[in-house]
């Protein structure tokens, strides 16, 4: 593959929007290809007062190169959430399969990481579930964190 092939597949994953305000907070190096840690801060747009973290792995040039499969990211990642302010619930989907709150593209089309947000109204808890959702297969690779909601630290409208 040229390297025009490389650069139109970067500019689309690239041009894939997110579905949260999210921000880089960290990128740590992890070998020689190029092959990184990243960590970005996660707001919930509907859930006010509530920070994830998200760390995922992303290939560097080289690995792409020397490996293959060329326009995909692993399905790695790892997610921590906590309250960071007054929580104002909004108007969130409350069904048992929630709603997407992040997505990013980790292959040119078919693979995204996604936080889903479940809110379990009788332990009063907001669960958010990182995980890769793929067109042909699914991942068992997934990260869990929870947030309780209390009358001291949340609002539910």
């Amino acid at each position: 593959m040229s390297r025009f092939h490389l650069w139109i597949g970067a500019v689309a994953i690239a041009a894939i929007p997110r579905t949260a305000l999210s921000e880089q907070v960290g990128e740590i190096g992890v070998d020689w290809a190029g092959n990184d840690i990243v960590i970005e801060a996660v707001n919930d747009p509907k859930v006010s007062g509530v920070t994830c973290h998200l760390a995922y792995f992303e290939r560097g040039l080289i690995d792409r190169l020397a490996n293959g499969n060329w326009f995909e990211d692993p399905s790695n990642s790892a997610i921590e959430c906590q309250q960071t302010g007054p929580i104002v619930i909004g108007d969130i989907d409350r069904s048992e399969d929630g709603e997407d709150v992040f997505r990013t593209s980790r292959s040119i089309i078919l693979k995204s990481l996604r936080i889903k947000r479940i809110f379990d109204e009788t332990n009063q808890t907001l669960i958010y579930v990182a995980h890769t959702r793929e067109l042909t297969q699914g991942s068992a690779k997934v990260s869990i964190s929870t947030v309780p909601v209390s009358k001291d630290n949340g609002v539910i409208k």
